[in-house]
């Protein structure tokens, strides 16, 4: 028994670590719905951004669509994820009041609401875009 769970051990750690190397590789902008939790007041959101798009950005921000359970829209949001130097990931959080999370279908990355450079031009943020979710809930464009 103990061999197996070793083995169990080691194949998940060598393939954590091949994913870890795998992810910060990848160019461009990733942001992923890691967690969907109920809170207090309606859905706790947690999100994972991460920038290698090459340049430093001063503040990134999405609008974003709600669909209920039955797909209709709910509501139109922001949501702002301030300053990613090149390279550096960030884990935010948001609370959609009033909303439990098992009401929510998907979330649709509506447009682009900011993308500014600290310096110089800024990249075509939602052009490099990738979109994922580790939840029951669509996340995507």
């Amino acid at each position: 028994m103990i061999p197996k769970l070793l083995t169990a051990m080691t194949v998940a750690t060598v393939t954590s670590l091949g994913a870890t190397a795998a992810i910060s590789q990848e160019s461009g902008f990733g942001l992923e719905l890691n967690n969907a939790r109920e809170a207090e007041n309606g859905c706790r959101m947690t999100y994972v951004a991460r920038n290698a798009t090459g340049t430093d950005l001063s503040a990134v921000s999405f609008e974003v669509a709600v669909f209920d359970a039955e797909d209709i829209v709910s509501r139109l949001l922001i949501l702002e994820f301030g300053a990613l130097t090149d390279g550096k990931t960030k884990v935010v959080q948001f609370d959609l009041a009033d909303q439990p999370c098992s009401g929510i279908s998907r979330l649709l990355i509506n447009s682009l609401a900011e993308c500014t450079a600290t310096e110089g031009e800024a990249p075509d943020c939602l052009g490099v875009l990738t979109p994922s979710s580790r939840t029951d809930i669509g996340f995507g464009l």
